[in-house]
């Protein structure tokens, strides 16, 4: 059985960002792309849901991303769940400069809301709330829209890379 290593400490706020980077990647996390009107998107790890009554979804943006300004101005907004498949479209929607659409039929919904109709699932919501946490803004939004075009392995991240989660074994409650 592995030892433990010794708790890892700091006292200064960029020692800190490193000490939560470094754990974190030990995180494995769901990738998705979000969509806003604009068009804008961007990859994002920090997706989860909230509730379920009433039926409530997440995600948190940089205040100095590129689509920031975008998300701001957004009452609405689209969260592509990834596949196995999808590690390229994760890595274009994930660079800083690149054009995140190009390449890609997207369909844009009546209000301009653009959907990848690639991504294995989707959903859509109306953004209820926003709030400042650090450096980032987090988006809080009402589904009022959704689908699964293919069931299939979501795409993860872990350790720096992509990965797709396998079941384990059932395991044995020894009862």
């Amino acid at each position: 059985m592995p030892q433990p290593t010794a708790p890892l400490r700091s006292g200064t706020p960029a020692g800190t960002s490193a000490l939560l980077r470094r754990t974190l990647r030990r995180h494995a996390a769901g990738v998705t792309v979000i969509t806003v009107p604009g068009p804008a998107g961007f990859t994002a790890t920090s997706f989860c849901s909230v509730s379920l009554e009433p039926a409530l979804i997440s995600f948190c943006v940089g205040c100095d991303a590129s689509t920031a300004s975008a998300v701001e101005r957004a009452d609405r907004f689209a969260v592509h769940l990834l596949g196995p498949d999808d590690a390229e479209l994760a890595d274009r929607f994930a660079r800083r400069s690149a054009d995140r659409f190009a390449g890609d039929e997207h369909l844009l919904e009546h209000d301009g809301l653009p959907l990848l109709p690639a991504a294995p699932a989707w959903l859509t919501a109306r953004v209820v709330a926003r709030h400042p946490a650090g450096d980032h803004v987090l988006v809080i939004g009402e589904v009022d829209a959704g689908g699964v075009r293919e069931e299939t392995s979501g795409l993860t991240r872990h350790d720096g890379g992509y990965a797709v989660p396998q079941p384990l074994p059932p395991t044995r409650t020894g009862r």
